[in-house]
């Protein structure tokens, strides 16, 4: 039996992988299997049909990150079958949010890929045993749960009610919304689960539901085919490192940005806060998100030359202060173990594409669709082209041999989130907890207007800008889930009650 820390966006796939590590497996299989289960409980935020990266850290190497993320479709297609059957919808989430959904916005997933292959690398128990309980979920039906519902009363109708799976999924034999905590059964996701138990990631990407998604794809214009199914591959790339004391942090390289964006706000913090979030101190970490945000959105959000464009910015943040610069729905978990093997991994789906290829259960993602992200919109260029992504699931590792596995599901408060928490834990020395519970702040543009959204707790005079104050913490901030292994080897684990996420030690 190992002992392992895990966190997870929620309980029941917290349990799933506390239940991995009570089984024998490590951090990486319990990571997996608390992933699958959120993939499979989680319905309308993320999906088996999700896209993402796993930052992966082994005692005795260096940390990797295995890039899963969601790729540009349409191999073998003529250029006429580009953009077709996708419609923009509006929605009251989050104080307004448009999105493309439909076939044409459905990306190729690479998010199952990316598990096997961090299992194929660092993974001990069998890959059926990791899959198990997510099976068991989906026979037995689950709870909704508050996340998914809270998302599900804007997006239900809009999103997957057009499409007559979906719709039978997601509604009761009255034709309404399953409340919170009400009973979900989706037709085929337990067969789909098994296949991918006894097959492998190859079930979605060449066997029998790869062949069901590219018939549903072809019958309705989608741009996804079969040959972008099997041609497929995750890329195993060299994480960003940041230094910040005695830590080294590893995170999510390009051709993602929220690596990127998450080592220059740190970058330009340099030893700030120094004792506590005092007004002054608040007002230079808004100035710092401003900045790198809004450098972000100018320069890198449709970059030509991202790695050159990177590099750019973070010379400028080594050198610079702030003022230099100017010119949704996800899950997360993060697992560490005694060996010393660390594992953070997150996943999304976009706001969902409503479609349900017949026979599969599985949900598809609309990421050519996510119109904050994916601005050059449903052709963001040639077949099998990266997409661009917020997620930034960390390791930092120290002198003494603590670790620590984070990451946070949240758009792109994803960045400003880990900003505030490594802050707390690293520069303010704060318990793994408290450091997760502490007020945000964020940096946005509303209606084309700078400002800063706060929680409770932080003192904002000292800011510049318009500031947006929130009543209570709230899941608009993030949900940080952490694992954590001291110096003594005593192993911690925390989960933000902004998501109601899960947190487990076990073995």
């Amino acid at each position: 039996m190992s002992c392992v820390a895990v966190a997870a966006s929620s309980e029941i796939a917290a349990e799933a992988g506390a239940r991995i590590a009570r089984e024998g497996g490590n951090s990486v299989d319990a990571a997996i299997a608390a992933a699958m289960v959120s993939l499979t409980t989680e319905p309308g935020v993320v999906s088996l049909g999700a896209g993402g990266f796993v930052t992966l850290w082994a005692p005795d190497s260096g940390p990797i990150v295995i890039d899963g993320y969601l790729e540009m479709p349409g191999r073998g297609l003529p250029a006429e079958r580009f953009g077709r059957n996708a419609w923009e919808v509006t929605l009251a989430y989050g104080g307004g949010v448009s999105t493309v959904i439909g076939h044409g916005s459905v990306a190729v997933p690479g998010g199952l890929a990316a598990l096997d292959t961090s299992w194929r690398q660092y993974g001990v128990l069998p890959w059926k045993n990791l899959i198990e309980p997510a099976i068991e979920i989906a026979r037995e039906g689950f709870p909704l749960g508050q996340a998914s519902y809270n998302y599900l009363v804007h997006s239900g109708e809009l999103i997957y009610g057009w499409h007559a799976d979906s719709r039978k999924s997601l509604f009761d034999s009255r034709d309404h919304l399953i409340k919170n905590g009400g009973p979900i059964h989706i037709a085929h996701l337990a067969d789909s689960l098994e296949l991918i138990a006894r097959e492998g990631a190859s079930a979605m990407y060449t066997g029998d539901i790869a062949r069901l998604i590219a018939a549903d794809m072809d019958q309705n214009e989608g741009a996804l085919t079969a040959r972008d199914l099997a041609e497929y591959r995750p890329v195993v790339r060299k994480p960003l490192n940041r230094q910040m004391g005695d830590w080294t942090i590893a995170t999510n390289p390009p051709p993602a940005i929220g690596g990127v964006a998450l080592c220059a706000m740190l970058a330009l913090m340099r030893d700030r806060p120094q004792v506590d979030w005092t007004p002054a101190e608040v007002a230079f970490a808004a100035q710092v998100q401003q900045a790198v945000l809004s450098y972000r959105r100018e320069k890198l959000d449709l970059s030509e030359d991202i790695d050159k464009d990177t590099r750019q910015l973070l010379e400028l943040c080594s050198t610079q202060q702030p003022g230099a610069l100017f010119s949704p729905s996800t899950i997360h978990v993060s697992a560490v173990d005694e060996s010393g093997l660390a594992c953070a991994l997150t996943l999304s789906a976009g706001y969902g594409s409503g479609v349900m290829p017949p026979g599969t259960g599985i949900w598809l993602n609309n990421s050519l669709g996510e119109l904050e992200l994916n601005r050059r919109g449903l052709v963001v260029g040639p077949p099998g082209k990266r997409l661009v992504s917020n997620m930034a699931p960390t390791i930092a590792r120290n002198e003494n041999d603590a670790l620590l596995a984070i990451g946070t599901p949240g758009a792109d408060r994803i960045t400003t989130a880990l900003m505030i928490t490594l802050l707390n834990l690293i520069r303010l020395g704060m318990p793994l907890e408290k450091a997760i519970e502490h007020p945000r702040l964020h940096y946005e543009l509303l209606d084309g207007q700078p400002q800063i959204a706060v929680e409770p707790g932080l003192d904002v005079s000292g800011c510049a800008l318009p500031v947006r104050q929130f009543d209570t913490t709230s899941m608009f901030f993030g949900g940080v889930a952490a694992a954590q292994r001291l110096t003594n080897g005593e192993l911690l684990a925390a989960a933000d009650s902004r998501r109601s996420g899960g947190a487990r030690v076990a073995g």
